[in-house]
């Protein structure tokens, strides 16, 4: 099989910023060490430089694809995750769910995580991590809906429980909720990052295209 060569959004003495595929693993499991977006781009770094590092600032789920990004230093990395909520201007996605969205939104709930790994809402403030969802409609294309998704906060699987609540899970999310799943994949895409770099404190903004094969179920450009 060809490698893919890893796609480059930005990057400075600083920060390295990639397009994820879906289907590849972010970082490592217990069960693959090598085929993720972190080996990919260790291997760059390294190509460069022997002595250069990269660490990992935040992940996407192996089957979201989209904008991921990494620090060149251990000390930019704890700048970028310590600061995170107050440095991140937005955090955008784009989702294609089942059924018909045809208002904007927003919601707020507790998230917490079962024993076996699922998470769910709960409107217990105790009992979960406050998660919220802003959502708007771009178009409908008979069953399936795409979505502009902006997340206030960086819960796990937060957008994925939240599309669930409302009814409208994400394509090819069985373990939440979805029926189909025509693109053989999750249809969630991260598209779009502003936030204030960690160094020279200036707003970046970071785009990723929409996936060529969202295009199967919503016919683009709109």
């Amino acid at each position: 099989m060809k490698k893919k060569k890893l796609k480059i959004l930005y990057e400075d003495k600083d920060i390295l910023i990639v397009d994820k595929p879906a289907k590849l693993l972010t970082v490592s499991t217990s069960k693959e060490k090598y085929k993720t977006l972190f080996h990919q781009v260790f291997e760059y770094v390294k190509s460069k430089n022997k002595h250069n590092k990269v660490f990992i600032v935040h992940r996407l789920d192996k089957d979201t694809s989209g904008i991921v990004v990494f620090a060149k230093s251990e000390d930019i990395k704890y700048k970028l995750q310590n600061n995170w909520n107050n440095i991140v201007r937005t955090r955008r996605y784009v989702a294609i769910v089942e059924g018909k969205v045809v208002k904007s939104g927003k919601i707020v709930s507790y998230l917490k995580e079962t024993k076996t790994l699922l998470t769910y809402s709960t409107k217990d403030k105790k009992n979960g991590k406050k998660a919220i969802t802003l959502y708007n409609p771009i178009k409908n294309c008979g069953k399936y809906s795409l979505l502009e998704i902006d997340i206030l906060t960086g819960r796990k699987n937060q957008i994925r429980v939240h599309m669930k609540d409302m009814n409208h899970p994400i394509i090819g999310d069985k373990k939440y909720g979805a029926q189909t799943n025509p693109i053989g994949r999750l249809g969630l895409h991260a598209t779009v990052l502003e936030f204030y770099h960690p160094r020279t404190n200036e707003l970046l903004k970071v785009t990723s295209n929409i996936p060529k094969d969202f295009e199967k179920i919503i016919d683009l450009p709109f």
